[in-house]
């Protein structure tokens, strides 16, 4: 399980994550198995991503993002309108991706 975030990495990602495109986008669907390996694969490369709630999405976006972080051992990050910005530690190094470093 991913540790909560304190207010002060809360908001180090969010200024990170304010120039990032949506990686992922949840339609009709909603949250199925494939979304929820498209997420895992997206954090495991960029720990840091962008989800967007697609305009055929139903139900409550604050419950999608909880259950989309629980689903894929994230951090929610934040939600604004239709975007989730989640994140999830790197479990391996990649030499041309360095680790995002989080202030105490």
């Amino acid at each position: 399980m991913t540790a909560p975030l304190r207010p002060r990495q809360r908001s180090h990602l969010k200024a990170l994550a304010h120039a990032l495109e949506p990686v992922v986008q949840i339609g009709v669907d909603g949250l199925s198995d494939g979304v929820a390996r498209a997420v895992a694969i997206a954090l495991e490369d960029h720990e840091l991503i962008k989800v967007r709630l697609g305009q055929g999405f139903e139900g409550d976006r604050h419950e999608a993002a909880s259950a989309l972080g629980r689903a894929v051992d994230a951090a929610v990050v934040q939600v604004i309108g239709r975007v989730i910005v989640l994140y999830r530690r790197r479990a391996r190094d990649l030499p041309e991706r360095p680790r995002i470093e989080l202030p105490a």
